[in-house]
């Protein structure tokens, strides 16, 4: 696979104060001297992440990091940067602020060329400002919620914007039941991703005449909504949105079906992962989303990072063959920064770069790339937005097991 390093728990706290120090002291001495001094590549050329890989979003972060090693040996099967490995390190952000906060400071005093995360919108708006202030190029796998690239020169995305995407599965969800007339809107109010997306949702029902009928608020930790559901199934929707992350998402679903809703559920991208089928099982049986990835994609790097996948899962055991969108997203942030990093070796050899000079140089390759993906051909605005054309819409397909199923891609 390449060279990975991963730590989390306690030695991740530990390391994080003694790199909150070294930032002060940083500070106190008016330069950085992890940006100066010559790049060091004897272990390789350093690239870190910052995953959410405990707390309650720990099932985004198991998907990317899948997508990670795959682009990790992908990339230097093919001959690293100029003969050189690819050097990547994990750190584990866990699902809050602190924690995104404490593991990008870590990756950046580490002297790491580039950061792919960190998982959430929420975590991102805390720890980019971190990144852009030390000039860290970050590439974004799947913060959604809009603003995020605007945060400075050296943010920039994969993930495409929850307002380019959400409205898709709102009229998808109309064309296939024309009758729909009602809905109600659930969103988590203490997440920077779920209150973005609530917003665009609303929009797109308003400008189909839909206005809700209902806005019910929830949290993060949230996993009984009996009050809420009753007072939304009193009012009799047929079609009812969900902006929420995956475990209390999955719980909502299933918690509506065994209340008696038996009409449409559209859920957003925090919902975007098989992971939810352990939660919401049987129930998540109809659930329509739109996606910004699919497995079906015709195109030669999507051929190629499906089989890597599906040969990395049968060795592994690890079940299911068909990637995930954020297994798909991580791949290609490691691709962008990889084929960028290759580009840029070819006209600055990075062993002739400071660290500050090579993530600034770095930033400029990845805005300047036009890359073919898994999500299909991609390129970046110059403000780092990412570009991309292929979007689809589907529709969760439940095994009989109760347990496993699928996205069911719809015409």
């Amino acid at each position: 696979m390449g060279w990975i390093a991963w730590n989390h728990g306690a030695r991740r706290w530990g390391a994080a104060l003694l790199a909150g120090l070294g930032v002060g002291l940083v500070g106190c001495s008016g330069g950085d001297p992890v940006a100066q001094r010559p790049l060091n590549l004897k272990q390789g050329v350093p690239v870190g992440a910052v995953l959410a890989l405990s707390g309650n979003a720990n099932v985004y972060g198991q998907d990317q990091r899948v997508g990670l090693q795959l682009a990790l040996a992908h990339l230097n099967q093919g001959g690293g940067i100029g003969g050189t490995p690819l050097r990547l390190a994990i750190e584990d952000s866990g699902s809050d602020d602190p924690g995104a906060n404490n593991a990008m400071t870590l990756q950046i005093n580490r002297g790491m060329l580039a950061v792919i995360g960190p998982t959430l919108s929420q975590q991102a708006f805390a720890a980019d400002p971190i990144a852009q202030r030390r000039g860290m190029p970050v590439v974004a796998p799947s913060n959604t919620a809009t603003g995020i690239p605007q945060i400075g020169h050296f943010i920039s995305r994969v993930s495409a914007q929850s307002s380019v995407i959400a409205p898709l599965s709102i009229a998808k969800a109309l064309r296939l039941q024309p009758s729909i007339r009602r809905a109600a809107v659930f969103y988590a109010q203490d997440d920077a991703y779920s209150t973005a997306e609530t917003t665009i949702f609303q929009k797109a029902l308003n400008a189909k005449g839909l206005k809700p009928v209902t806005v019910q608020r929830t949290q993060l930790a949230d996993n009984d909504f009996q009050n809420q559901i009753s007072a939304t199934l009193a009012l009799k929707p047929d079609l009812i949105v969900l902006s929420l992350q995956a475990v209390d998402g999955g719980n909502l679903v299933r918690q509506l079906r065994e209340l008696g809703y038996r009409g449409t559920i559209v859920v957003g991208n925090g919902m975007n992962t098989p992971n939810i089928y352990p939660i919401c099982q049987k129930y998540c049986d109809g659930l329509l989303i739109a996606q910004a990835y699919s497995p079906e994609l015709n195109t030669p790097a999507n051929r190629a990072f499906v089989s890597a996948f599906a040969a990395n899962q049968v060795r592994s055991g690890r079940g299911p063959t068909i990637p995930p969108q954020l297994t798909a997203q991580a791949y290609t942030a490691l691709q962008v920064v990889g084929e960028a990093l290759q580009r840029l070796n070819a006209q600055r050899p990075l062993n002739t770069l400071t660290v500050a000079q090579a993530r600034r140089a770095l930033m400029d390759a990845i805005l300047a790339g036009t890359y073919q993906t898994p999500l299909g051909d991609i390129h970046f605005t110059p403000d780092g937005e990412v570009v991309q054309n292929n979007f689809f819409v589907a529709q969760v397909r439940m095994n009989p097991d109760g347990r496993s199923g699928r996205f069911a891609l719809l015409p």
